[in-house]
């Protein structure tokens, strides 16, 4: 029975290996958003994950059917929120999910079938979360960046709005002179703005766009100050002390949590591992002779 098993996995192996080559060299026709797809941040996709949306693009339509339109758009918006790292969009997240979990799910099988469960089980969540995992850890630095970056922005912000220039042209100075996800943020509201959007709507836009409290706390501010007719300065240097003391209390927290995560592994495993040095050394050097407790 196992070398059945056996033999039909090397079969379906077999069989996946030409079916892929043959998918990658063939002239499919694919729709036009999904031709875009490939070619939006082309530049910025390694080789690696070049080929896998090659690979899995032509069952990108299939992933997202099976998706939901939900989820789809819980996963866009995630996307989003990392910035789409490498060129990544909601039809090339589809195709890595797919070439993906297929060969995590398959080297599971093998592994499975062979009785070792243990990389069975890695390759079977490596399948279901490896693009997971760099979509969480992208949303986790862009936010940081951008949360480190915005009160010094605020700061040369005011003070460009302070020398006379106006919000608008001071906003595209100054985020001229920034690189970053922030600045590429900045960009697009100003580019919304150009087209015709309302700075409000823009703004609110770029608040949806980001998953950070200050920045919906900068938002918030322009947004009032503009309905009260606030001085933009006061405003805007107010909010950059408040963005550092928050910053503060965060860092206070921060370490105040690990404080008890650090004394647990500590007495955990230095204490006992630093016990049994002493108790050895003693016991050694002790002269003790162990034959008369051994017997031999």
């Amino acid at each position: 029975m196992t070398a059945l098993a056996l033999g039909l996995v090397m079969g379906l192996s077999v069989w996946g290996i030409f079916a892929g080559i043959r998918m990658y060299r063939a002239d499919a026709k694919l729709p036009t958003d999904l031709v875009l797809a490939l070619e939006v941040g082309s530049t910025r996709t390694g080789a690696v994950d070049s080929l896998v949306d090659r690979l899995g693009m032509r069952y990108a339509p299939l992933v997202l059917r099976l998706m939901g339109p939900k989820l789809v758009a819980k996963y866009r918006r995630k996307i989003d929120l990392a910035g789409n790292p490498s060129g990544l969009t909601i039809d090339r997240y589809a195709a890595r999910r797919a070439v993906y979990g297929f060969l995590g799910g398959f080297g599971g099988l093998v592994f499975l079938v062979k009785g070792n469960y243990l990389l069975a089980v890695i390759l079977f969540a490596f399948g279901a979360l490896w693009t997971e995992v760099g979509i969480w850890s992208a949303i986790r630095i862009r936010r940081d960046v951008i949360e480190r970056t915005l009160p010094d922005f605020l700061d040369v912000l005011a003070v460009v709005v302070s020398a006379g220039l106006g919000f608008r042209q001071a906003l595209d100075r100054v985020a001229s002179k920034y690189e970053g996800p922030w600045a590429d943020e900045l960009r697009i509201t100003l580019r919304q703005m150009d087209l015709g959007m309302s700075r409000r709507a823009a703004f609110t836009e770029l608040r949806r766009r980001n998953d950070s409290e200050q920045v919906a706390m900068f938002v918030t501010a322009l947004q009032q100050g503009e309905e009260l007719g606030a001085p933009i300065v006061d405003t805007l240097v107010a909010l950059a002390k408040d963005m550092r003391r928050t910053d503060a209390q965060n860092a206070r927290r921060k370490a105040a949590r690990a404080v008890p995560k650090a004394t647990m592994m500590i007495t955990t495993f230095m204490v006992p591992a630093t016990m049994l040095l002493l108790g050895a050394g003693l016991l050694l050097g002790s002269g003790t002779d162990f034959s008369t407790i051994t017997g031999k």
